[in-house]
């Protein structure tokens, strides 16, 4: 692959950012040092697969092996796309632009059933065959891991092999499997499938067979004639014990988590019927308080991140939450570094905390209360009570929070319409929540309702119920939506067409792929977006496949039929999940076994294998350093940076995010605004577009004054992605000219292409070259270019040189001159290496 061809590319799409592989903490190796390559595949956008907490560990676990190099790929948007498939480049890779096709292993991780036609979309473009039969030793093997493998039936054919559990021990293992593999020389690739198969957790689909003449009446056989044993789901056993990246990569752009992402625990005992993770990720793990305090202490340095999310399942049954909320604000608070926490269950965050968390700034605030009974909340093991809701949320009302975010689900297993009432009357309940009494009540709180179908998942109490049809969804949907049109109350919903095809996924077996594939044909993907699902092109498919597609979802399963995903184990007994969904039927609760008597699920073997729960008695009080009073004298810094090579494609905001982090990595404090949102204090000159290069960009910062420039400027660059260098910062306020006219000079270079002698000729014999300019208003403005060009010269036929007058309200970008004076079309333009040379100020008398 050329790197070159990617490099002409990146100026002809939207956010190029998103394929420059050049974050900080990112890792790039020497092509020598290198004896295995991993590719980590995540088949979604940059932004929602560089938020992933499992690419970050998988990332930086396999690059701290010496002669392993791990690089990321996530699916293209679709302009990036258009552009490979037009230029015949091969999908590649961030960090070193290696075409994935060469990389020895490539892994996907399958975090839900929508992202399917995206990895076909993706072996396509790196052209490697679909199925695992049809691919040889020139092809990487695919592998894959993440929730969807409880279920790998729909995609098996696809995959080499699937890890079936935590990704932390296994990939590990798997790569030294590899190598003694490569070092037996078999060139057989079904050897190193059976030693992959010998590791717990991996599936390998080759060697078993299904028997499609009934659905349900399957038959896996190991092809090797070995006796048939069920694949077990591998766990991690301690997370104090297992890799955490004490540098976390940072991405640009807009990730969907831009944020520290802490992960408190693992699995959740809760026991709700319809969830999934919640019976998969048994039993619970929970981090020592002060490993989590000493994770963040380090990654907060590495980073300069501005707020901390906690991850779990159930975060606030976290058995320190207090201590370890409490410990963070005081290592946060200084650097107005915020908490957050995800989807919270009612009753389980009181008001201390709320306070705590309030302290830097008020982060989101979710509450998922699923469903608007309690008969129904009941049914599906959500135990919590109607009180729990209004309390909690009038705690966060009283503290000053203005949105509250509240999820239901709709055609949960027994719901009637008194179900669905009863979600409509807590909304208003909530609504009608005032403040404690002398506060005054503000008018612009808001409920934000979203709403999604109920899907039943493997391996949870539910897989054997049905899921309601579209027409249903959509009549509960149009029913809640007419209900619930009320101030301050927004109502959100998840495509209930979308839901159907993610449920036929969920519980669907081996016939299903011929299905997937030709709904790639027919131009499926990112299908968990709203702007790209199109139900037409997946019934087209399941027709084309004959394929009745409503059997796999919309009927009760018999409990006696074996299921497509009978041969994964779990490690949740069988046995168990039907006891639920018959305690589920007769509205039956199951306490959390963390309040009460072990309920032999099957998820512990009280060996290896235990719930781990910390409490107050196993804090070790560390040496914390004591609330930290910011300085009170600030001074402006005048900062002077270039902007090169691939910093041209940041943007203006990822420019600022950049800066301000880099500076936090250096130890330093910034002024920060005040308010609800206190903002660091840094100003920037009229910002570039993106894909301009720059030797004079300035912005001012107010910092801490007991600093010295010079040393902070080697330390500033340290901290900074390849093609940004200060080049020179002072504390004195730089001379500015009363007019405020600049001149700007720039250099401009075409590949290409030529600058027509004609075309300039006939501009600078022009009297008046009038360009007209579109205000913010709608308005159009006229400007005669010939008051703005200073000067203008071809210095060689692919070369321009360029003097503009820059004052408010004229600044003329260098793409509209290549425009209306030698006529470049978009992508000439668009690939134009454009550089500001200098800018300075206008002396009077100039000409």
């Amino acid at each position: 692959m050329s790197p070159k061809s990617i490099q002409d590319i990146l100026p002809l799409v939207e956010m190029p950012s998103r394929y420059m592989g050049t974050e900080i903490n990112r890792i790039k190796k020497k092509p020598e040092e290198v004896d295995l390559w991993v590719a980590l595949a995540f088949p979604d956008l940059y932004e929602i697969g560089s938020s992933h907490f499992g690419i970050q560990i998988l990332y930086h676990l396999l690059n701290e092996q010496s002669n392993i190099s791990a690089e990321r790929v996530f699916a293209p948007a679709d302009d990036m796309e258009e552009r490979l498939r037009a230029h015949k480049i091969e999908l590649f890779s961030l960090e070193s632009r290696r075409a994935i096709k060469k990389f020895d292993i490539l892994g996907f991780s399958l975090l839900y059933e929508l992202t399917y036609t995206n990895v076909l979309n993706m072996l396509e473009l790196s052209n490697i065959p679909f199925l695992s039969s049809e691919r040889n030793l020139s092809d990487p093997f695919i592998i894959a891991g993440g929730p969807c493998t409880c279920n790998p039936e729909p995609m098996a054919d696809i995959f080499d092999a699937m890890v079936i559990g935590d990704g932390e021990d296994v990939l590990l293992k798997m790569c030294q499997a590899w190598f003694d593999w490569r070092k037996s020389k078999s060139g057989l690739k079904n050897e190193l499938l059976q030693r992959w198969a010998d590791i717990e957790g991996i599936y390998i689909p080759s060697f078993y067979k299904f028997n499609q003449n009934n659905f349900y009446k399957k038959d896996f056989r190991n092809a090797n004639k070995v006796n048939y044993a069920p694949v077990k789901r591998t766990i991690v056993h301690d997370l104090d014990q297992t890799y955490f990246p004490q540098k976390p990569l940072i991405p640009f752009g807009k990730p969907v988590h831009d944020r520290l992402r802490l992960e408190i625990s693992r699995g959740c005992s809760r026991g709700c019927r319809f969830c999934q993770a919640g019976m998969i990720y048994r039993p619970v793990r929970e981090r020592s308080p002060n490993h989590l305090v000493r994770q963040a202490t380090f990654a907060l340095k590495a980073t300069g991140y501005e707020d901390i999310s906690l991850l779990s399942l159930s975060t606030g049954d976290y058995g320190c939450l207090n201590y370890l909320i409490k410990t963070l604000m005081r290592i946060c608070q200084k650097d107005y570094v915020a908490v957050s926490l995800p989807s919270l269950r009612a009753g389980t965050l009181n008001s201390s905390l709320m306070e705590q968390i309030r302290k830097v700034r008020k982060t989101g605030f979710t509450i998922a209360p699923e469903a608007g009974s309690q008969r129904l909340r009941n049914v599906i093991n959500k135990n919590i009570t109607e009180a729990d809701i209004i309390e909690t949320v009038q705690d966060a009302f009283k503290l000053g929070w203005q949105v509250i975010k509240l999820y239901f689900m709709i055609g949960l297993p027994t719901e009637t319409k008194d179900d669905l009432n009863a979600i409509v009357d807590l909304i208003k309940k909530i609504r009608q929540i005032k403040e404690a009494k002398g506060i005054r009540r503000k008018n612009n709180r808001k409920i934000n309702v979203s709403v999604t179908t109920f899907i039943p998942k493997p391996h949870t109490p539910f897989q054997w119920e049905p899921q309601i049809s579209r027409e249903r969804s959509w009549e509960i949907i149009t029913f809640l939506k007419n209900e619930l049109t009320l101030k301050g109350v927004q109502f959100k919903w998840q495509n209930p067409d979308a839901s159907n095809v993610e449920g036929i996924m969920a519980r669907g077996d081996r016939r299903l792929l011929d299905a997937i594939i030709l709904a790639h044909k027919n131009g499926s993907k990112f299908d968990g977006w709203n702007d790209f699902f199109d139900f037409k092109k997946w019934e087209l498919a399941f027709k084309e496949s004959e394929l009745p597609y409503p059997f796999f979802i919309d009927r009760r399963i018999d409990p006696d039929v074996p299921l497509p995903w009978d041969h994964i184990d779990s490690r949740v007994k069988k046995s168990y999940l039907l006891s639920e969904l018959q305690k589920a039927l007769r509205g039956q609760v199951t306490v959390d076994c963390r309040l009460s008597e072990c309920h032999r699920c099957g998820g512990c073997d009280f060996e290896r294998l235990a719930p781990i729960i910390h409490d107050k008695a196993c804090i070790i009080r560390e040496n914390i350093k004591p609330n930290f009073v910011r300085p009170s004298i600030y001074q402006k810094l005048y900062v002077t940076f270039k902007k090169k090579g691939d910093a041209r494609f940041l943007g203006h905001l990822e420019m600022v995010k950049i800066f301000h982090r880099a500076i936090k990595r250096c130890g330093l404090l910034t002024e920060f605004s005040k308010g609800f949102h206190p903002m660091p204090k840094m100003s920037f000159d009229n910002p570039l577009p993106i894909g301009m290069e720059s030797h004079c960009e300035h912005f001012i910062v107010s910092i801490q004054s007991d600093i010295s420039p010079e040393n902070f400027k080697e330390r500033l660059n340290r901290q900074l992605p390849n093609g940004l260098k200060i080049v020179a910062l002072e504390f004195k306020k730089p001379f500015k000219n009363k007019r405020n006219i600049k001149i700007a000079e720039y250099q401009i270079i075409i590949n290409d292409g030529f600058f027509s002698q004609n075309r300039l000729h006939s501009f600078i014999k022009s009297e008046t070259f009038i360009l007209e300019k579109s205000t913010r208003k709608g308005q159009t403005k006229k400007i005669d270019l010939k008051s703005i060009i200073r000067s203008i010269q071809i210095e060689r036929p692919n070369r321009l040189n360029l003097s503009i007058i820059e004052e408010p309200g004229k600044i003329i970008r260098p793409s509209k001159i290549l425009t209306h004076v030698f006529k470049f079309e978009d992508e000439l333009k668009e690939r134009a290496r454009v550089l500001k040379l200098s800018v300075y100020d206008e002396i009077e008398g100039d000409n």
